[in-house]
């Protein structure tokens, strides 16, 4: 896939604010810092486009880019940054959910893992409420040009071991690399031949399509 157009449509907090759901979705999610705003530049070859921050937790809102004049990039909130309250963190979690779980434009979430790491819970524990609610994911292993591939490999092998405790199979996967541009023609054409069979869903229009719940 050849992306030609990049352009930030909205931020919201409110599921009821949302774009019409008339386009496929690809909702990026991962710990805070794990690289997601620099991989989502990277894709899109913008540089600026989403966000990048030193300080962990900046994303706050739920943020709709339009590529292609086709399709959305969905950059979520990252989770499981300790200096938010509690309360804000239950407001991020109660949000984000809801998007997940209700978006039916939502074709595939793209579960971002540092992939310097040893299986962290957190990670796990969001694949597994995905996996329960029955939502389609892959996992995107970041800054893979930070250490040496066979202990990506490694890390990878030990991610994927974790989830078959609970899953019947692991889900696909993709190791990236904002610097090197490593798996962003892997990732863009699994995006592209979802988007071939893409279809309007048939309740637009009811309340739920709206996003008045």
């Amino acid at each position: 896939m050849i992306v030609k157009t990049a352009e930030f449509i909205c931020s919201n907090t409110q599921i009821s604010k949302l774009p019409p759901p008339v386009k496929a979705e690809y909702a990026f999610i991962g710990r805070s810092n794990v690289g997601k705003s620099s991989l989502i530049n990277m894709l899109v070859q913008k540089k600026g486009l989403a966000k990048t921050s030193q300080t962990p937790g900046k994303t706050q809102l739920i943020n709709h880019f339009l590529i292609n004049d086709s399709w959305y990039i969905v950059d979520l909130p990252g989770y499981g940054y300790a200096r938010a309250s509690k309360s804000k963190k239950a407001d991020w979690d109660k949000f984000i959910h809801s998007y997940l779980d209700k978006r039916e434009s939502l074709q595939c979430v793209m579960v971002l893992i540092d992939s310097r790491l040893e299986p962290q819970k957190i990670d796990l524990e969001f694949c597994n409420w995905l996996g329960e609610k029955g939502l389609s994911f892959v996992l995107v292993f970041t800054k893979a040009d930070k250490q040496s591939s066979l202990k990506t490999d490694q890390n990878v092998a030990k991610f994927k071991k974790a989830l078959l405790a609970t899953f019947e199979e692991a889900p696909g996967y993709y190791i990236t690399s904002s610097e090197t541009m490593m798996g962003r023609d892997e990732i863009l054409g699994f995006i592209g031949e979802i988007n071939h069979h893409f279809e309007v869903p048939k309740t637009f229009g009811s309340p739920l399509e709206r996003g008045t719940f």
